[in-house]
């Protein structure tokens, strides 16, 4: 399969495309980066590009078999109105022009990234794919995300919402951020800690995506979570053990309000997301529990 990942430089890109090459397909990266230090492989090229802008990118579409979508910017900092309008555009006009340049009729598969936050601050409400979306930035961002991909249905393409939850691997994401800190004794939770976290493995990102690529019934939303969601402060005691470091403290509610502003509250947020339907479509993760994957993280 020929496939074209947009934000192919970014964290979770530049891992899926080494993925997807080492089991057989054929990989264009395509990032905003002058260079990437991808793979060497004859599958692989990098394609440097703004896919906010319709350009010569888009003519790339029409060799390829499918597309994964995942450009945007960090929402991980301080939301200013000018960066909110920056992490809107840049999924909401990438995915417009991706989706606009899918040659109509042809056989085609887009997985395109969304997030749990769809769902907003929904306290210990068991969060499946049939839930309602919340009301707030990230809800109405995730909502408008969505739709601009399930344009290329009209197209006859075969579309799969990848609704992300957060992302664990040792050099990227939030354990890039947290492990540092755990060992510098400064670890726990975040408020009180009794916000559902809904987490995945990255290597469960990798192949829960290739999974929907290549099954043919696999359509719609699909909760990118591990099935066993846990609360901040289960993540926080369990990184602790894992590192032997205690967990004592604790960043305050009224400090991530003050200082991180609408991203601090987020950071309270709940969201007790389970992945119904990838389950149910087949898929078997590779770490379904916690303290599996935090082994791995910070022992593998």
């Amino acid at each position: 399969m020929k496939i074209l990942i947009t934000g192919g430089s970014g964290f979770v890109g530049s891992h899926l495309s080494r993925h997807l090459l080492a089991h057989g397909h054929e990989v264009t990266a395509l990032g905003t980066r002058s260079e990437m230090a991808g793979p060497e492989h004859e599958n692989f090229r990098y394609v440097s590009a703004d896919a906010t802008r319709e350009g010569d990118w888009q003519r790339l579409v029409e060799d390829m078999d499918a597309a994964v979508n995942l450009a945007g910017r960090s929402i991980f900092t301080l939301w200013t109105d000018k960066v909110k309008k920056e992490i809107y555009d840049s999924r909401i006009e990438t995915t417009r022009n991706l989706a606009a340049a899918i040659p109509e009729g042809k056989p085609f598969v887009l997985c395109s990234t969304s997030a749990v936050g769809l769902y907003g601050d929904r306290g210990d409400a068991l969060l499946t794919e049939e839930s309602d979306p919340g009301d707030d930035f990230l809800a109405r961002l995730a909502i408008d995300w969505e739709k601009e991909a399930l344009a290329a249905e009209s197209k006859g393409a075969r579309v799969a919402l990848m609704r992300f939850g957060i992302v664990l691997e040792r050099h990227g994401g939030a354990m890039e951020k947290m492990i540092p800190a755990f060992r510098a004794f400064v670890g726990g939770p975040l408020g009180d800690g009794s916000q559902w976290f809904p987490w995945i493995h990255l290597a469960d990102i990798m192949a829960a995506c290739r999974f929907l690529l290549e099954t043919d019934s696999a359509q719609g939303p699909f909760n990118f979570t591990a099935p066993y969601p846990v609360r901040n402060r289960e993540l926080a005691r369990t990184l602790g053990q894992i590192l032997k470091r205690p967990t004592v403290f604790r960043a305050p509610k009224f400090l991530l309000k003050t200082f991180g502003g609408e991203f601090g509250e987020v950071l309270l947020s709940s969201q007790r997301a389970v992945p119904e339907r990838l389950t149910a479509e087949g898929y078997r993760f590779q770490y379904p529990d916690l303290e599996t994957a935090l082994h791995d993280i910070v022992n593998g």
